[in-house]
């Protein structure tokens, strides 16, 4: 819920000049969200997939992979620090020292509860809208992975996959993840 529902929408400017320690925020269609730190087995699950991707790029070095907090700037009113994301080659001109400044190719967002309802709504909502190529939504609980590719469908999935299956996508070419990798405790 926002904090301010009456107030104006706040900016990139407005933004930029919070301090850099304390808590963490988001900045979604101009409304402030702190960004609460997350359990240990969502922790565990960004680390275990990101292990894999890292491994993965290590012998195709097709793009870069950050975590949180790393901001991505997708407008003026929107400033979003997700779980994952993946920068292609082609699009590395995004990247700048302040972030990623523009959409990245591919976010991945693991739901927890305070933060669910955000990511599933209003960040989904825009990332569709500011040409995110594709969005994995990882729920810890039931243990799957939703996928969107919003350049078919800005609201449909296009996949979802269970913990005993393997996760795979374009934007890695012949990788397989296998799911139990990493919902592991």
């Amino acid at each position: 819920m926002p904090a301010r529902p009456e107030a104006p929408p706040l900016t990139v400017a407005e933004y930029k000049i919070l301090p850099e320690t304390g808590p963490r925020y988001q900045l979604v269609e101009g409304d402030l969200y702190m960004a609460p730190a997350p359990n240990r087995h969502h922790q565990s699950i960004s680390r275990n997939l990101e292990y894999i991707l890292m491994r993965y790029l290590e012998d195709h070095p097709i793009g870069e992979v950050y975590d949180a907090p790393f901001d991505v700037y997708l407008s003026n009113i929107d400033v979003f620090q997700p779980d994952i994301l993946f920068v292609s080659e082609r699009n590395r001109k995004i990247l700048t020292d302040a972030g990623a400044e523009g959409p990245p190719d591919l976010v991945m967002e693991i739901l927890s509860a305070k933060t669910r309802q955000l990511d599933l709504i209003q960040k989904r909502r825009v990332y569709a809208k500011e040409d995110v190529r594709e969005l994995w939504i990882i729920d810890p609980e039931p243990q799957t992975v939703t996928i969107y590719r919003f350049e078919k469908s800005p609201s449909e999935a296009v996949a979802i996959f269970a913990a005993d299956e393997n996760l795979t996508s374009p934007m890695f070419p012949g990788l397989e993840i296998d799911l139990k990798r990493v919902f592991r405790k």
